[in-house]
């Protein structure tokens, strides 16, 4: 199976560097160097070990770690021309599966680890191919008198499969360093599939769940999916997974930028309620005035707000599902909308816990269990219950 990635739009022109002999449509073959491309234009390896490098991605967009990276690519280079360049990279599956254990974690993850998340890519790529049908709506936006309902869902791109950011799955390309346990899990996992009930699983995950995880209801449409469920991260003993200080092993696990997260599982965030009130109409352009109470409506299982009441001097506003009250409460995201809130006098103390939606399998957690010696099958019915693996079809 052969994906298309998009790396980069709206560019004037791209600058590529060719590590490696390239060719194009025409003919015209290209030696390793440096070139600026300002028009559409296929480039194709003409050896297995050619790559591409492409300048100022951008990751984690509109996230805390938000930067640019230089990036390097192999399979085809295909740039198109929409509202300026659009940079596609045309790969196998396989190689693209390779790439994104090896940038939503880090290389040096336990090989278990590796496995689990090579088996729950494969699969979360393959779901909206195969079951179109079942693919809950996009990006919603409900607007019903002083309540704004917002979730961020499975969104098509137009002119490619996937796109290369935390959008759908971070993919870096072979920019950070393969090692030989990302070949092996890779491998080791080749065609292999998450299914419930004889299809390929929609398999959600995330950096840390806090403690519990969450339904997928709170956090998109609203489904109940059986293996998306809500369930205590905890071993035999009752401690939880994710609650790690373990300095060594996450230096293992998270990528570079990642490790600069430290307080994942409980953490911190103070504002004033002049404050609340600025984020507020940056972040979804409402005045409520200087906010004067956060009350939560609706929880999940996990203690991840879905419904939250703003109370403002001049007026009040009630928002969901989680990532929308992640974004108003953030000049990025808050790391998760589980969090306490508690006042001290004109400050507002938001007490968090975990990072991301919560939904399936958490990667700090998983990466514990893999560093205790659980294989890769346990770590997958430990976040998916219910759940087995199978072959794709014509993968």
């Amino acid at each position: 199976m052969k994906l298309s990635v998009g790396l980069i739009e709206g560019l004037e022109a791209a600058d590529v560097e060719l590590l490696g002999r390239f060719t194009d449509d025409s003919g015209r073959a290209y030696a390793p160097g440096r070139y600026r491309f300002d028009k559409e234009i296929t480039l194709r390896p003409l050896d297995e070990a050619a790559s591409f490098a492409v300048e100022d991605i951008v990751i984690g967009v509109g996230f805390h770690w938000e930067r640019k990276e230089r990036q390097v690519f192999r399979g085809d280079l295909r740039l198109i021309r929409r509202k300026g360049l659009t940079a596609i990279n045309d790969v196998s599956l396989e190689e693209y599966v390779t790439s994104v254990i090896s940038s939503e974690m880090s290389a040096s993850c336990p090989v278990e680890l590796l496995k689990a998340h090579a088996v729950i890519s494969r699969s979360w790529l393959c779901f909206p191919k195969l079951y179109p049908e079942s693919v809950g709506p996009g990006n919603v936006s409900m607007v019903k008198g002083d309540e704004i309902t917002r979730w961020y869902g499975r969104e098509a791109h137009r002119d490619f499969d996937v796109c290369a950011d935390d959008h759908c799955q971070r993919y870096q390309g072979i920019t950070k360093a393969y090692s030989a346990s990302v070949s092996q899990a890779a491998q080791a996992t080749a065609n292999e599939v998450l299914q419930y009930d004889g299809k390929v699983c929609d398999a959600r995950f995330y950096k840390c769940c806090g403690g519990l995880t969450e339904e997928y209801r709170n956090a998109w449409d609203d489904r109940i999916v059986p293996y998306l469920i809500s369930l205590p991260d905890t071993d035999e003993k009752g401690h939880v997974l994710c609650d790690t200080r373990d300095k060594v092993l996450l230096a293992q696990i998270l990528p570079g930028f990642d490790q600069e997260t430290q307080d994942f599982y409980r953490w911190t965030v103070k504002y004033t309620g002049e404050e609340i009130r600025e984020l507020i109409r940056s972040r979804l352009s409402e005045d409520l005035g200087k906010v004067v109470a956060l009350e939560p409506l609706q929880h999940g299982p996990s203690g991840r707000i879905v419904r939250l009441r703003i109370r403002g001097e001049r007026r009040t506003l009630i928002i969901g599902k989680e990532l929308e009250i992640r974004r108003a409460l953030s000049r990025s995201h808050l790391y998760s909308s589980a969090f306490e809130v508690e006042r001290e006098s004109e400050t507002f103390i938001l007490h968090g816990k975990g990072w991301g939606h919560g939904v399936g399998l958490c990667q700090i957690g998983a990466a514990v269990m893999a560093s205790r010696g659980k294989d890769y099958r346990e770590i997958l019915k430990h976040y998916y219950p219910g759940t087995g693996l199978g072959g794709l079809v014509n993968g």
